[in-house]
Parts: C-alpha cells; sequence; structure tokens
C-alpha cells in the first residue's frame, strides 16, 4: 500500500501491528510513484508499506484502509507466500 505522507503511514501501519492485523510492516520511503487517476497522470513521491499477516487477516486490513486512508480509492494489493521460514 502507499499514501501520499509517509509518516502518516508509518504510524498507521504501526497501529495494525499493534491492534494484531500484521505481525510486522516494512515502510519505505520516498517511493516515486506515476500513476493514472481520473485520466491525468500524476507522478509524486509517497511513501510505501508491505505488511506481514495471515490470510484470515487480509479484510480486517482491507477494511480498516478503506476507512482510514486519504486517498478516496487507496492502492491495497495482496501476494501469497508460497514458501520461507515456517517460523
Amino acid at each position: 500500500m502507499t499514501a501520499p505522507d509517509p509518516e502518516w503511514l508509518r504510524d498507521f501501519s504501526r497501529k495494525l501491528v499493534e491492534d494484531g492485523l500484521c505481525a510486522s510492516a516494512h515502510n519505505f520511503a520516498p517511493v516515486r510513484s506515476i500513476y493514472r487517476w481520473r485520466g491525468k497522470i500524476y507522478e509524486r513521491t509517497e511513501g510505501r508499506v508491505s505488511l506481514h499477516t495471515s490470510h484470515s487477516r487480509v479484510q480486517e486490513i482491507i477494511d480498516r484502509i478503506n476507512k482510514d486512508h486519504p486517498y478516496e480509492v487507496p492502492g491495497i494489493s495482496t501476494r501469497p507466500i508460497t514458501s520461507g521460514n515456517p517460523d
């Protein structure tokens, strides 16, 4: 997920960890984003976070993002983990 304010994103992702919705959050800033929105091309600096959680928590996180995120339509994507450290 990205957000226009890296500090807001850091605080938001910290709350998700504190509330037990994800195990960890890795914040990256700055990220240079280029995207189309309502027919215009935008280029801006944003923050990005990678959240690590279980599949069963994804919808709760999406619901929280849609409720609290400053963007009208936040960009959210998920990726399955097919292998890794089982611990």
